[in-house]
């Protein structure tokens, strides 16, 4: 017969780390217009539309026009609405953003400026239906995405 003692001596020790960890979990955003919950709900829906053009533009799925099209055309839509959610003060967790944000604020708006052109011209690459311009459409988004992150962006907060 199997003694359960060991079990039940260990019972409260992980009940308790239950109840412990479940409380560890991402905070509220009380902030008034929650500027990092938004913003960063627009920059992860730019990503789940920028993500599958790259997974055509590197010939993993294959290029159907029409549907690449859409995906533009939304990452056009969007290029523009995460920026108005950059006010100052809003550095608090999980916030991401860099001080420099706001130190340099017109190197941060250049950079903006920089991603909706890119995003604008792939968009239009995208209506040409040429896999040939879209690909150097799509790396130059990826590479304006890259240069703010480096400048703007910090490491994850845990």
């Amino acid at each position: 017969m199997i003694s359960l003692k060991p079990y039940l001596r260990a019972a409260p020790l992980l009940l308790g780390a239950c109840v412990m960890l479940a409380g560890c979990g991402p905070k509220a955003d009380t902030h008034p217009g929650q500027p990092v919950t938004k913003r960063r709900a627009l920059l992860q829906e730019t990503l789940r539309t920028f993500e599958p053009m790259g997974i055509v533009v590197r010939g993993k799925n294959p290029y159907v026009a029409a549907d690449f099209l859409a995906l533009a055309n939304k990452l056009q839509t969007l290029s523009t609405q995460p920026w108005v959610y950059f006010p100052p003060g809003s550095t608090y967790a999980p916030s991401r953003a860099k001080p420099a944000v706001w130190q340099n604020a017109a190197q941060f708006k250049q950079a903006q400026e920089t991603y909706i052109k890119a995003v604008s011209n792939l968009d239009a690459m995208a209506k040409t239906g040429k896999m040939d311009l879209i690909r150097p459409a799509y790396q130059h988004v990826g590479d304006s995405c890259a240069a703010c992150h480096k400048a703007f962006r910090g490491m994850a907060v845990l």
